[in-house]
């Protein structure tokens, strides 16, 4: 008797869903696998490269070979591409990406994709200018505005890519995405955070009080609530993320803590402890909890940030409020909140 006849027999003879090896794999889903890296310079831009075989810009990484491990072929790939090494472990989302994706010609026989984010963190200009490109295939790389990436990727691309950096600003582990869509969504994700451009307050720091003779453009606080974290304002409309003003909420201990000054005026900040939050005042934005350090990677200030959130932390400190853990920035109630 051969080995298959001996294997179906065995199949007749045992009773449920016993399956025999070769009928087991024959069931299983093939799909491909691949792996790109998210890469920002220090304005929290998106690195994205052009290629020789396609119009539309791809974050750097390719397909995973036979035997290999997705985080050696991110590393194999940027070494290969852009002459960077690197070990590339921290994932940031893992997408599937359905056989019947457009975009890909029928005699491709395209299975499915499983493709891997990794996160390549933070570029100085220093490291961006150690890139050597290949003789072919990547023609260049650009650093994007996160909100311009859907005009230069592939749809599915550009939601994954937003995706994955909405999960690095929420530092609580890789986002599992279903055709660049988030199975479980954050208030990030939700609120379209980074979907438009951010407005660019991008002049010097200066720390205390601004001078009286300096025109003021606006007046916006760091409240913090009791476990360290601050609020923000964000437009349900279009996703852009603000610093709250002063009168948002009653406050206490209230101390200047420095201003921007661009060509418009000084924008002026302003350090204190939220009492309590009122009903919100208007519909239209949603008020959450954040890190200092995430509402710094969700704004556009530029080199000067850096000095910003210092400040921010040194206001902290002397509030005698704790250093806040990394979490999903939380959207707070509109009926308001007591701590």
């Amino acid at each position: 008797m051969s080995q298959m006849s001996q294997q179906t027999d065995e199949a007749q003879a045992r009773p449920g869903t016993w399956m025999t090896p070769a009928a087991y794999g024959a069931s299983r889903a093939a799909v491909w696998t691949a792996a790109v890296v998210l890469v920002t310079d220090i304005d929290g831009r998106v690195l994205v490269q052009s290629v020789d075989y396609r119009a539309d810009r791809l974050l750097p990484g390719g397909a995973v070979d036979a035997g290999e491990s997705p985080s050696a072929a991110a590393a194999r790939e940027m070494w290969e591409e852009l002459g960077v090494e690197g070990d590339y472990r921290r994932g940031l989302a893992v997408d599937w990406i359905p056989a019947d994706t457009p975009g890909f010609p029928p005699e491709m026989r395209f299975p499915g994709e499983i493709l891997h984010v990794y996160d390549g963190g933070t570029w100085t200009p220093e490291r961006i200018d150690s890139v050597r490109l290949p003789a072919q295939e990547v023609t260049g790389i650009h650093f994007a505005e996160p909100a311009d990436l859907p005009a230069l990727m592939d749809a599915g691309d550009a939601r994954r890519a937003l995706s994955a950096l909405r999960a690095r600003v929420n530092g609580s582990g890789t986002a599992l995405l279903e055709d660049g869509r988030p199975t479980a969504p954050t208030a990030l994700d939700r609120l379209g955070v980074l979907r438009t451009r951010r407005i660019p307050q991008r002049g010097p720091w200066h720390p205390g009080p601004v001078p009286a003779h300096l025109p003021v453009r606006d007046r916006s606080g760091w409240l913090f609530a009791p476990d360290g974290r601050v609020l923000i304002l964000v437009a349900r409309a279009t996703g852009a993320v603000h610093l709250p003003p002063l009168t948002s909420a009653p406050t206490t201990g209230a101390a200047p803590l420095g201003y921007r000054y661009g060509d418009q005026g000084a924008h002026v900040r302003t350090a204190a402890r939220l009492g309590s939050l009122p009903p919100a005042a208007d519909p239209a934005y949603a008020r959450l909890l954040a890190t200092a350090e995430q509402v710094r990677e969700l704004s556009d200030w530029g080199p000067a940030g850096a000095q910003e959130l210092a400040a921010v932390h040194t206001a902290r400190t002397r509030l005698a409020l704790p250093a806040p853990t990394r979490t999903p920035p939380t959207e707070l109630p509109e009926s308001g909140t007591r701590w």
